[in-house]
Formats: structure tokens, sequence, C-alpha cells
């Protein structure tokens, strides 16, 4: 049998899966706790030798993603916020980041010092379209060569000093790969090199520099961050089926959305948007979770006005147990019931935000009333009664206050085998494979 290991190594659980790469099925998937604690090798060991325990499988490849340690964080420095800024942001958040910090305009101490305190893992240095100004990246190229910056640097700016620049900050020790501008032209927004670039850095710099294991191995296994991972997935099955779709990815400490919409005029014309449309997109949501996160969840609800009269202190309670403990584990149908309710909640605020935009930080939301796919994601769901599941998703397509234009006709599922990541990490070299586990499990 021709098949390949996919694994996740999540913060809390590492989920592996086996893939017959002839059929694309799914044909053996386990998990186990992730181990950051010693060595996060033992936990990914244990996942997919208890996912190959009954196959007789030797020598198949391994396809690893990893969110563990706190993933990819990432810092945009830009020339105006409205514009590079926040086209930056657009591409760091499609290239599976965490983005922790932005800063737009010249870098001055205080500026250098607060992109300090963000603890980046990444910097993503753009500004000025191509043949536009170049004075704003060129200053903050400058800043960080004298300030003997040794924190990765993607630099994506203005083609027309890209050279001048890169050799100032290699010369200064600065560790910087090059890309192509994220936004060559206003309005115009080109994510792929960009996105390629800073996989790559997360690959050669981050992975190994978070300790998570001991030796090289690891290092060599991982192939993506997570999110990466799971938003080649999506497109995968978005150019599979056609159309729009849409993932809600509900997690202990975030909430994840991703939305595939087809390019149309909505891109072009004096109404356009000047950083940009990104059609294959992400948001992350910080506040919201299941674990981690839960009392966020409250009080982005609360401010929704999405919760019954009497319902927030109750809600606030379970959701200070479950941050208190992130390995909480609901023991009857009372609890499984608050944890639905909590998920609904996330899910319903996450895609709010997403659509709407303006909340976020985004000068302009998401059409979503052509998704004809919604996809749930997540622990929470997966390990849900059907009926539960339902109901979250449910909660978010019926959400008529919510101040977006819902889809019209989206069919709700949940990504019950967690093939999404799987799918991603087998796009590049299987792509036949990655489209047919995608269809065969989400699209039924």
């Amino acid at each position: 049998m021709n098949v390949a290991v996919c694994a996740d190594v999540g913060s809390t659980y590492t989920k592996a899966a086996v893939v017959d790469l002839d059929a694309g099925a799914l044909v053996a998937a386990a998990s186990a706790p992730t181990t950051v604690g010693t060595d996060v090798l033992h936990g990914l060991d244990a996942a997919v030798t208890a996912a190959t325990a009954t196959l007789g499988v030797r020598d198949a490849p391994w396809y690893v993603c990893s969110s563990a340690g706190g993933g990819l964080r990432l810092a945009v420095i830009g020339y105006e916020p409205l514009v590079t800024a926040q086209a930056g942001r657009r591409v760091g958040l499609s290239a599976g980041a965490h983005v922790v910090h932005v800063a737009a305009g010249r870098l001055g101490a205080v500026e250098l010092s607060a992109l300090r305190a963000a603890r980046p893992d990444v910097v993503l240095l753009v500004g000025g379209t191509d043949g536009g100004d170049a004075d704003t990246l060129a200053h903050n190229a400058t800043r960080l060569a004298k300030a003997r910056w040794r924190v990765p640097v993607v630099l994506a700016g203005n083609a027309d000093v890209r050279d001048e620049l890169h050799s100032l900050l290699a010369g200064a020790k600065v560790p910087v790969t090059v890309a192509d501008n994220v936004l060559p032209r206003i309005g115009v927004l080109a994510p792929a090199s960009a996105r390629a670039a800073i996989r790559e850095v997360f690959l050669r710099h981050v992975i190994g520099g978070k300790r998570l294991s001991r030796g090289s191995r690891f290092a060599r296994l991982v192939r993506a961050a997570t999110p990466d991972a799971v938003l080649t997935g999506v497109e995968v099955l978005a150019d599979t089926l056609g159309g729009d779709l849409a993932v809600v990815d509900v997690g202990g400490a975030t909430t994840d959305v991703y939305s595939v919409l087809t390019p149309d005029e909505r891109g072009s014309g004096p109404g356009r948007e000047v950083a940009g449309m990104l059609w294959r997109a992400r948001t992350v949501e910080g506040d919201l979770g299941m674990r981690w996160s839960a009392p966020g969840v409250v009080r982005a609800a609360a401010e929704e006005r999405l919760l019954a009269p009497g319902e927030q202190d109750q809600l606030a309670a379970a959701a200070a147990v479950r941050a208190a403990d992130p390995g909480f584990l609901p023991a009857d149908d009372t609890e499984r019931a608050v944890d639905a309710r909590i998920a609904a909640l996330a899910a319903t605020v996450a895609l709010r935000r997403h659509a709407r935009g303006a909340a976020t930080g985004e000068r302009a939301g998401r059409d979503l009333r052509d998704v004809r796919l919604l996809v749930g994601s997540g622990g929470v769901l997966r390990h849900a009664a059907p009926a539960d599941a339902a109901s979250v998703l449910g909660a978010v397509l019926t959400d008529q206050a919510g101040g977006w234009p819902l889809p019209r006709a989206a069919r709700p599922v949940v990504d019950v085998d967690y093939v999404l990541a799987a799918g991603g990490l087998l796009a590049q070299e299987h792509p036949q494979a990655a489209g047919a586990l995608l269809r065969c499990h989400l699209d039924r």
C-alpha cells in the first residue's frame, strides 16, 4: 500500500493520519498528548505509532505541521496603517502566522522597543508600491540594521530598493529573506512570494529556535505552520469543489476563520480597497477559545448582545474553570452543553468579525453570501455529538442580527476526521490524493 503519514503537532494534542496516496483515502488515524514539556517528538512518535500499529507500514514519508510552542509569531512593519501595513498583516495571516504586532511609519526608539516587546519570531518588512515611496522602507531597514536586529526579516516592499536594502541588512548580519512586494500597485495584493518566504523562514529558523525538541529531527520533519497547512487544504477543497467556502476552527486558545471567495469585480474599479483584496484569507481571534480564552468568549458575546438574560454570570464561571484548567474535559451532559454553547458563541463572534471586517482592523469585510460549504473544525466539534456540532454551525448560519449578509445556501459539515491539515500537507507533492481526500470527507 502506497501511504503517507500526515501529522499535526498542536499545542495540546498531536494528531496523526495515514493516507492512501493512490486512492486519496484515510486509512487510519490516532492522537496523543503533545509533549511540549519534554520533547515534542515523544508525542509525535506515539501518535504515529498508534495510527500505524495494525498496518505494517514501513518507510512511509512523513508530512508534519506544527503550532506547538505558540506557532509562528509575526510582526509587520509598513508605511501607512491602512495600506502597506494592512496588506502585510493580511499576507502574514495567510501564511499561518499569529500577527503579534503591526507598526506603520518610521521606526523610532519607542517603536523599536514596542517591536522587541512583542517578541516576534519573524518580521515582515514592507512599504511602498513598486516605483513609489521608498524613504520609509529604507529608513526602517536602516533602523533595524543599526539596532543589530537578529530576528529573521522577510523584506517584501518596494522592488526598486529591494537589492540595496537586502545588502544593507545582510551586511549588518540581520537574517533577511527577500520576497516580491506584497502591494506592487495600489489595490493589487500579491501574497504568494511573501507567504512562501515566511514559510521558508519558519522552517529554517523558527522551528529549531523554539527548543521543542532536543535534536534536529523535528525541525527536519516539519513542513509548515499548522494554519498555513490548513489554509492550503481549504484552497485545495475550494479548487476541487468550485465555488466559495468558509471554515471556522474553534481551538483552545484561538478561533480561526478561513474563507475562499471567487474573484469578481469587487476587486477592481474605483471602489476597490487600496490595500488589495485577498480572495483566500484567514483571520485569527486571539480572545476566542474553548479553554485558555474561554472568558474572552463570554465577554465578546456580551458585547455582541448574544447572551440571554441572566446567562452571563453562569457562563463566565464555567469559562473561568476552563481557563484555569486547559485540560478540562466535560464529565456529563450539562458540561457538554456548556462546551457547545461556548463553541457556538466563539464561532458566531469569529464569523461576524471575519465578515464585517471593521471591528478587527480591516477596512472592509468579506462577502460570504455565495459560500456553499461551511466547515466546522476543532476538537470541540470533532468530539461532540452530531446534534451538538450541528447546533454550533447552525447558530452561525442563522445569525440574523450579526450585521453581515449570511450565506444564502451554505451546507454545514464538520471535519470529523481532521483532514484539512492533511490535505494541505499533501497538496504540493500529491495534489490528486489531497483533493480526493478532502472531497471524500467534506463533500458529503
